[in-house]
C-alpha cells in the first residue's frame, strides 16, 4: 500500500509517494494541459501509484478552492475556473483511498510546521512566492482553514497605491505585483528583454537598472503584505519559499527594508522573516502531511 501527495500548481502538477516521516519520493511532474488538465493529472497519479494499492491521497491546490465541496478553481486553469470536482475525480481513480484536500497555502504551512521553520511554534505565517503568491496561517497550533478553505490567501492582500490588474478580477493584489510571472511582465513592459524570473533575478544581481527596479517593486510589495498580515494575525515569524523567493538580495533587500519600515507595532517590532529551507516541493510535502495524518487518524479508530 502507498500514500500519495498531489500538488496542483499554477503551471504544473506534481505527484509523489509519501512515507510516514513525511518524506516524499518517486516524484513526477507534468505541465498543465490547457485543453484537458484532468487527463494529465490522472495519468500522473496512475504512473506514480504503479501496481500499488493506494491507501490515501493528499491534495494541495492553487486557489481559490471550495474544500467542503471538494472543488478547485485555480485562476490559471481556464477549463477549471468555474469549478472542478477534484476530490470526486481522485476517488474515481482510487476508489478505496481516503482523500484529503486543502489549498496549497495550508499545505505549505503544514509542511513548515511539521518539518520546517515553524516546527515547535504555535503561531506563524508561511508564504510561497513563485509564479504567483500564496500563503497559509498557523494560529494557536492549528492551520486556519476558513469558511471555504481559502484562509491565508495572502496573494490577494492589496498593495497600497497600486492598480495592477489581477487575474482574480481585482486590482493591486500582491500576487499581481510581486508574483514571478507578474514581475517579469512588468519588467518587459519597461523594456527588459529576458523571459523568466530566474533571468530577471540574475539581471538584477548584475545591476541591470530595469531588473533592479522590478525586483525592488516586488520585494517592497511583499514586505508590506507580510507586515499587514503579521499585524492582523499577531505573529512574529514568517517563512517564505518558492522559486521566485530564491532570487537573493535584489528581492530580499527591499523586502527587509519594507518590513523594517512598517513593522512598527510593539507586538511585531521583532518580526522575523526568513527564506524557507524546505525544497521547492514544500506544498507537496504538506499534501503528504494531510494524507499521512488521515491514515494515522484511521488507525487510531
Amino acid at each position: 500500500m502507498v500514500v500519495l501527495a498531489l500538488d496542483i500548481g499554477a503551471t504544473k502538477f506534481a505527484v509523489g509517494v509519501v512515507d510516514p516521516d513525511y518524506t516524499v519520493h518517486s516524484v513526477r511532474r507534468a505541465a498543465v494541459a490547457v485543453d484537458d488538465p484532468w487527463a494529465v493529472c490522472r495519468e500522473l497519479l496512475l504512473a506514480v501509484a504503479g501496481d500499488n494499492e493506494v491507501r490515501a491521497v493528499g491534495i494541495g491546490s492553487a486557489g481559490p478552492v471550495d474544500v467542503p465541496a471538494g472543488v478547485t478553481r485555480p485562476l490559471n486553469f481556464p477549463r477549471w475556473r468555474d469549478g472542478f470536482p477534484i476530490v470526486d475525480r481522485v476517488r474515481s481513480v482510487f476508489p478505496g483511498a481516503a482523500v484529503r484536500f486543502a489549498i496549497d497555502g495550508a499545505c505549505l504551512v503544514l509542511a513548515e510546521h511539521r518539518v520546517g521553520a515553524l516546527r515547535g511554534l504555535d503561531n506563524g505565517l508561511a508564504l510561497t512566492v513563485s509564479s504567483g503568491v500564496g500563503g497559509g496561517v498557523l494560529a494557536d497550533g492549528r492551520v486556519l482553514r476558513g469558511r471555504t478553505g481559502n484562509a491565508g490567501h495572502i496573494g490577494h492582500i492589496i498593495v497600497p497605491g497600486d492598480e495592477t490588474p489581477c487575474a482574480c478580477g481585482g486590482f493591486g493584489c500582491v500576487e499581481a505585483v510581486a508574483g514571478g510571472m507578474s514581475t517579469v511582465r512588468w519588467a518587459r513592459a519597461q523594456g527588459w528583454t529576458g523571459a523568466t524570473g530566474i533571468e530577471l533575478a540574475q539581471a538584477a544581481r548584475d545591476g541591470e537598472p530595469v531588473a533592479v527596479a522590478a525586483m525592488a517593486r516586488a520585494g517592497t510589495a511583499l514586505g508590506r503584505a507580510v507586515c499587514s498580515a503579521a499585524a492582523l494575525l499577531d505573529v512574529d515569524r514568517v517563512v517564505i519559499g518558492g522559486g521566485f523567493a530564491d532570487s537573493g538580495e535584489p528581492l530580499w533587500g527591499p523586502l527587509r527594508a519594507a518590513v523594517d519600515r512598517h513593522a512598527g507595532l510593539e507586538f511585531i517590532d521583532a518580526l522575523h522573516v526568513s527564506l524557507s529551507t524546505l525544497p521547492e516541493g514544500a506544498t507537496l510535502v504538506g499534501a503528504g502531511v494531510l494524507a499521512i495524518d488521515e491514515v494515522a487518524w484511521a488507525e487510531r479508530g
